[in-house]
């Protein structure tokens, strides 16, 4: 059985935004939503709990208390949930998963941003392009914060693409990023930019991001091991692909 259960009936939130961060390329979408429910002390909000998820338990260190691996976090006071990810969403578990949250996000009046990185390695010191895509008339909002579009045709594949495919089936309201990023290695430049080009402009916030980049190296090594597991489970990956030009 699906279900998101609220621990917090005391955080109220008004027509919120959420940002996904399950573990893809380069693990843009999990180091940027990390670091957002952190920078801004988000309180541990609800549990997402699907039978199809990996049955395991997580902790945190100094804490004695367990938790399900899928959570979200909540900002009140910036109208804010940030979807945290400790495990990989298998293909099996993506359509189940996509259904459990979107009908949540939906009774709740929760516009998504979902993320997803395109594996493309880039010279030291070079910029990642960073594109937006959207439905349920979102585009928008991506025009008005100069987002461009991307400049070849693709797809977003893994569980992030199960919840956009979901997204343009019910016609319902959801924002797409994707941002260049390291296929073999976490990358918390390319995540850095994600938040100061895309997560900031759209919700119209300051997000601090040094810390992403000052601490890349560590970063690095601290996640290589959930980097290894999602490469070694590739279609398990949240990641956008160009189709290229013929089929």
């Amino acid at each position: 059985m699906s279900r998101i259960d609220v621990l917090r009936d005391d955080v109220s939130l008004d027509e919120p935004t959420l940002i996904e961060g399950l573990p893809g390329v380069g693990l843009v979408g999990k180091l940027a939503t990390d670091h957002v429910a952190e920078a801004f002390d988000m309180c541990h909000y609800a549990n997402i709990n699907c039978d199809s998820l990996p049955p395991v338990a997580t902790y945190e260190g100094g804490e004695r208390d367990l938790a399900p691996p899928v959570r979200l976090y909540a900002d009140p006071d910036r109208d804010l949930l940030a979807l945290r990810s400790d495990v990989p969403v298998s293909p099996p578990a993506a359509l189940e998963f996509a259904e459990c949250l979107d009908e949540w996000t939906g009774s709740n009046d929760v516009t998504p941003i979902y993320l997803s990185g395109i594996g493309r390695e880039r010279e030291e010191g070079e910029t990642p392009a960073l594109y937006g895509v959207g439905t349920g008339g979102t585009s928008e909002r991506l025009a008005a914060v100069n987002i461009d579009p991307p400049e070849e045709a693709g797809l977003v594949s893994g569980p992030t693409g199960a919840l956009l495919s979901h997204a343009v089936r019910t016609d319902t309201p959801a924002l797409g990023l994707i941002v260049e990023a390291s296929k073999r290695f976490p990358d918390p430049q390319a995540s850095a930019h994600l938040l100061s080009t895309g997560i900031e402009p759209l919700l119209d916030v300051s997000i601090p991001v040094e810390e992403l980049t000052e601490r890349a190296q560590e970063i690095r090594q601290a996640k290589r091991r959930l980097a290894k597991q999602m490469q070694s489970a590739e279609e398990a990956s949240s990641k956008a692909r160009p189709l290229g030009m013929y089929q």
